[in-house]
């Protein structure tokens, strides 16, 4: 029988479980490259919601705001699900935030990406690990809501973030090696782009 890894989790197969370390140069480079293919996506069904996969009532959402916040988080109620407070700053305008509500939580590489990278042909328990991915921090992050609302589903070639481009491309890099999911040919040129402009860095990241 398969050996299975948890994901927030999720028990997903383990066969390709391996630690990938590479200069970000080279990393971008050899990334695989197909055609992005959207048909058929539909995000509530296939990739699901946020979890609450260790039954403790705090969801995905939760999980990644305590995480990241800087001080000790409050909640909505005294059980403790929902968070109300806590202290986040955004990489991506490096902005601090104190309220929950003035944060969404980013899928770095958007599930609409996702699905036309590869994901499409996922089964649906390794669809919903992805979507809920709290192995890596670079998968999910607090970020400011109007900057979220802005990069939508689109990839580096067409969207960056105004701070932290660098740390942006590094992680967007790793995450698609993370979970073994191509860039098309625009994309790709677009990373190495960047990825030249960038001081040299190693990225590390536990393939799924």
């Amino acid at each position: 029988m398969a050996a299975l890894l948890l994901v927030a989790g999720l028990a997903v197969p383990a066969e390709a479980a391996t630690v990938y370390k590479a200069s970000l140069r080279s990393a971008a480079r050899a990334l695989p490259v197909a055609v992005e293919r959207n048909t058929g996506y539909d995000r509530d069904r296939y990739f699901g919601s946020w979890k609450d996969t260790n039954r403790d009532c705090q969801n995905t959402r939760a999980e990644v705001l305590i995480q990241e916040s800087k001080v000790r988080t409050k909640y909505t109620t005294s059980k403790g699900c929902t968070v109300r407070t806590g202290k986040w700053v955004t990489s991506w305008d490096n902005r601090t935030h104190y309220s929950a509500s003035a944060v969404q939580i980013d899928h770095l590489v958007p599930v609409h990406e996702a699905w036309g990278s590869g994901a499409r042909t996922w089964s649906q328990t390794r669809r919903v690990a992805f979507y809920n991915d709290l192995g890596d921090g670079r998968a999910l992050s607090a970020q400011t809501s109007a900057l979220n609302s802005a990069k939508q589903a689109k990839g580096p070639e067409a969207w960056m973030p105004p701070k932290n481009r660098c740390k942006y491309v590094a992680d967007w890099v790793a995450v698609k090696i993370r979970w073994g999911l191509k860039v098309d040919s625009t994309e790709k040129k677009a990373l190495i782009k960047y990825a030249d402009s960038c001081a040299a860095t190693t990225i590390t990241v536990t393939k799924i």
